[in-house]
């Protein structure tokens, strides 16, 4: 009896837990949509941050009560909430509106973004950090350097989705930086563990081949499950003309393959990312009848509202748990710098190379540098680092850049792409003059 007891506590402090972050969501989502009318996501980060800068100046003023909500915040699992529960519903939600056709067609300057890109920026940025860390006073082992640079470099699909929706790119360029988001964070999540596992047990320990090994089994893996779970949850799709049905096929599909990637020790982001492709592609197209892809599309589009607010709510209310000083600060606002130019490189230097080869939008390189939104999959990933003073001072900076990514770059990504001349809206008004 007493472990029952134990059990129903838990159960309900969870969902305790879950109905609080609900209600602020809601509340932020209607003060944003009635005053504020930021895209939803930056406007229930700024409101969340606003409100736990608002809660920690009352904590500083002795109200007790503050302190029952930051140990409410502090009792949730960021990383496992983010990484094991929520991601893959947003990759999935995500991918299977995403035009696989078109995502073909630039598959070469993605994958290059995706893969080439993500380890030279992981690597410019390690190496930075790592010299100029000790000018601050807080000299760092290389590891935990490149650690920072697998966490911080890849853009994150979920900012990037719910933002671009309202900047009005060009369908190629947007194809380009929705692919390399959605691929980009399986590959850097592989790296990372990998990186992990040899500060761990050691270079000497695990070698080339265990970390080659290592890399093969999470994103081979994760690719070739994701294809077997779409193909046959295409088949499955394509068998009956059942809304209900089919609906509870695609979420069986994002929940099992999750765990079954789990088990396989596999990378469930990618496996999920190249799932949805398929089943948003052939299954969306020949496998739905117009009824079910209507209800399909409504139920992945609320699904994909819910957890974004819900996530970015968090992301915000992170700061009531998060220690940052003045050198964390001032750390931080290197790193953003440093940051960013590591992107410029790492979009540069690609796209330069293929540029004998194929033809791009002008302007490329500026709008996938400033639009490489950095979100919650960098903060849960610092976070995943066993306690330290090199994983306080990672978390602290992981969260400046995130912050100044998603309000500062999340912000200006629309006026920079007018600025240029790149909105959709503008070129067909341009191509309706010069008829």
């Amino acid at each position: 009896m007493p472990a029952f007891y134990f059990l129903l506590s838990l159960r309900m402090k969870l969902y305790n837990v879950f109905a609080v972050l609900m209600v602020v969501a809601a509340s932020f989502g209607y003060l944003n949509h009635r005053f504020l009318r930021l895209p939803s996501t930056i406007g229930l980060m700024v409101l969340a941050l606003v409100s736990s800068l608002l809660l920690v100046g009352l904590g500083r003023l002795g109200v007790s009560s503050v302190l029952t909500i930051v140990e409410l915040v502090r009792s949730v699992d960021f990383n496992t909430i983010l990484m094991q529960v929520m991601l893959s519903f947003l990759l999935f939600a995500g991918a299977i509106h995403v035009d696989a056709e078109s995502l073909g067609e630039e598959r070469v300057p993605v994958f290059a973004l995706a893969t080439i890109g993500t380890l030279t920026s992981t690597l410019l940025v390690a190496t930075t950090m790592y010299f100029l860390l000790p000018l601050f006073g807080l000299p760092t082992n290389f590891i935990y350097c490149l650690l920072f640079g697998a966490l911080i470099s890849p853009t994150d699909p979920i900012a990037v989705l719910g933002i671009l929706k309202q900047a009005r790119i060009p369908k190629n360029l947007e194809i380009k930086v929705v692919g390399e988001s959605l691929f980009n964070d399986g590959i850097a999540v592989v790296v990372f563990v990998s990186l992990f596992q040899i500060a761990q047990v050691g270079w000497e320990e695990l070698g080339p081949s265990g970390v080659a090994i290592l890399f093969l089994q999470e994103a081979v893996g994760g690719i070739l499950l994701g294809a077997l779970l779409g193909y046959g949850g295409y088949r499955l799709l394509r068998s009956i003309d059942n809304y209900k049905v089919e609906v509870l096929i695609t979420l069986a599909l994002v929940t099992g393959g999750t765990a079954l990637a789990a088990a396989l020790h596999t990378s469930g982001p990618l496996a999920i990312v190249v799932a949805g492709l398929i089943v948003g592609q052939q299954g969306r197209s020949l496998g739905m009848s117009d009824t079910t892809r209507e209800y399909v599309d409504k139920f992945w589009e609320i699904i994909d509202e819910i957890l974004n607010a819900v996530l970015f709510v968090l992301i915000g209310l992170e700061i009531l748990v998060v220690q940052l000083g003045l050198t964390d600060l001032l750390v931080g606002a290197v790193a953003i710098v440093v940051v960013l130019l590591a992107r410029l490189v790492a979009v540069a230097l690609p796209l330069g190379v293929l540029r004998f080869r194929r033809s791009f939008t002008e302007h490329s390189v500026k709008i996938l540098t400033w639009g490489g939104l950095r979100g919650g999959i960098s903060v849960a990933l610092a976070l995943s680092l066993p306690p330290s003073p090199a994983r306080d001072l990672i978390v602290g900076i992981t969260y400046v850049v995130v912050i100044f990514s998603i309000i500062v770059q999340g912000l200006t990504i629309g006026p920079l792409v007018k600025r240029l001349g790149l909105s959709i809206a503008e070129v067909s008004a341009e191509e309706q003059g010069n008829n």
